[in-house]
């Protein structure tokens, strides 16, 4: 694939100067770029060696003026230009449409257009897919479940019954949605199982990483709303509700009932508390443990959360906790030695 900078330019955004007609052949990183590859430069230690780049053409931040011999292209954003520069020359090629007479189809199935259903795939009774569907090989979809336009279900994904799934979703593989949320309770000898009756509910435009598994609400639904992405390896609890545009990161944990607002990003390995609220645009910080609601626009890491800025004070004293714990004895033996006394006015829970 080739194109000219200039019309590339066009389909990516930005403001050019240097040669439209300068032919772009690839896209690659920074320091591997070639003279037919466009890159992007945005921190200041990629932006003082444009001059020794070979690339054809560099995506700069608009704003600042670069007396370089390269191609420019000025960017709002070179980091988002550069992606939609990576979706031109990597367009995503999918199978021709159709039933793989391998898949395993329910009855009264509602089909749209042009779907692809991979070898395996297994459709339950009563489900429903929109146009331009892509079910890889091995994908489960219960009975009920129904399926927006352009959604992607990637291999040995397992949609449980009743489930709705929006439109251009995207969900990798070995993610389980709506398996029973964790309900029991005691009945004098044993844990009685709570029926888990709700369901999920993934809006339009969600992303969900490898291996997630998503509960299924005990009554009403655990709602994934338009716009989330999760990264891999994401347990996301009954009942729970994440706002739009929410990130979350790997191996987070969020447990029942718990509601996290809009535009919310939850670091790698942070576990948020069961009933809790997170407020619109908060941070919360990596393997932070969220035991209280976080109000809006708020950044807490550590566990259990604090403000960062307070937790980066902590963080830094506790290397130090053995070295200040001998030299809290020592005080406490000078103390003794002076007052004859053992009464140093602390607790003994050494």
């Amino acid at each position: 694939m080739e194109i000219a900078l200039a019309d590339l330019v066009d389909i990516i955004g930005g403001e050019l100067a240097g040669n439209g007609r300068q032919v772009i052949r690839g896209i690659a990183p920074f320091d591997a770029a070639g003279p037919h590859e466009i890159t992007f430069a945005e921190n200041a230690k990629t932006l003082k060696k444009i001059d020794d780049s070979a690339a054809a053409a560099v995506i700069v931040p608009r704003g600042d003026t670069y007396c370089v011999s390269a191609n420019l292209v000025y960017s709002d954003s070179p980091r988002l230009a550069f992606a939609r520069a990576l979706h031109w020359f990597y367009p995503k090629t999918r199978p021709a449409a159709g039933i793989s007479p391998r898949a395993c189809i329910g009855d009264n199935f509602q089909c749209g257009r042009d779907v692809s259903i991979g070898p395996a795939a297994v459709i339950g009774d009563k489900a429903a897919i929109g146009d331009r569907v892509w079910i890889h090989p091995g994908v489960v979809v219960g009975d009920g479940v129904r399926i927006g336009d352009d959604t992607e279900v990637y291999p040995n994904v397992v949609i449980y019954a009743n489930c709705c799934i929006g439109c251009r979703v995207i969900i990798h593989s070995g993610t389980v949605i709506g398996s029973d949320g964790y309900g029991f309770v005691p009945d004098g000898e044993r844990h009685f199982k709570i029926p888990q009756v709700g369901i999920v509910q993934i809006d339009d435009d969600a992303e969900i990483g490898a291996c997630n598994t998503i509960d299924r609400a005990t009554f009403g639904r655990t709602w994934i709303r338009q716009g989330v992405k999760t990264d891999n390896q994401v347990h996301i609890g009954h009942n729970v509700t994440i706002g739009e545009n929410s990130l979350i990161v790997a191996q987070v944990g969020i447990a029942g009932s718990a509601t996290v607002g809009k535009n919310v990003t939850l670091a790698g390995q942070a576990g948020v508390g069961g009933h809790i609220q997170i407020g619109d645009f908060a941070t919360i910080g990596p393997q932070a443990g969220v035991t209280r609601s976080v109000e809006a626009g708020r950044v807490v890491s550590g566990t259990p959360e604090m403000p960062h800025r307070q937790w980066l004070k902590v963080h830094r004293i506790i290397p130090r906790l053995p070295d200040l714990k001998k030299r809290i004895e020592k005080l406490e033996a000078a103390v003794k030695n002076l007052t004859g006394s053992d009464d140093t006015g602390q607790n003994d829970n050494r």
